[in-house]
């Protein structure tokens, strides 16, 4: 398997209302790429394995709240498996429910968004467990460590600027 392959995005969100709801983006490969393999949207994972080398987030909970494909197909929580399905929506996960109209009307081009109600569409999305096609990973902390996220990833950010 090549190198780029065996790795995800991990986006931490940070819900601590005194960090003002930062986020934070992580890779995880190796090892804990395979831990984190055959997880499913709502699962808690130790924060151990997010992260390399030191600056893994021992001592945190992390809930997976969703993610996406390497297509940017969004994972949706009430598909079951892995496999990507094409489902009729309305406006919810991965779905706005909004048509877009350009009008051109004398020399400008506008744009109108309507929301008409009980507008559905087929769109396709990804089941619920991470999968070796998932790319990225949205994660929440549930319970946090010793050392906040902050202090955690801005060492990592300044040892990557020497």
């Amino acid at each position: 398997m090549a190198g780029n392959d065996a790795e995800f995005i991990a986006v931490v969100n940070d819900t601590d209302p005194k960090n003002g709801g930062k986020s934070y983006a992580l890779k995880i490969t190796g090892n804990n790429h395979a831990q984190i393999l055959g997880k499913r949207i709502g699962d808690v994972v130790d924060g151990i394995f997010v992260g390399e080398g030191d600056k893994t987030l021992s001592g945190y909970k992390l809930e997976i709240t969703g993610g996406s494909d390497k297509t940017g197909t969004p994972l949706r929580r009430d598909l079951d498996g892995g496999s990507r399905q094409s489902i009729l929506v309305t406006q919810s996960t991965g779905y706005k429910g909004q048509v877009v109209v350009h009008k051109k009307k004398g020399g400008d081009k506008k744009r109108f968004r309507y929301k008409p109600d009980g507008l559905r569409r087929r769109r396709n999305f990804r089941g619920n467990t991470i999968t070796q096609d998932t790319r990225q990973i949205n994660l929440k902390v549930v319970e946090s460590g010793k050392k906040t996220l902050n202090a955690i990833l801005a060492a990592e950010a300044e040892a990557a600027s020497e």
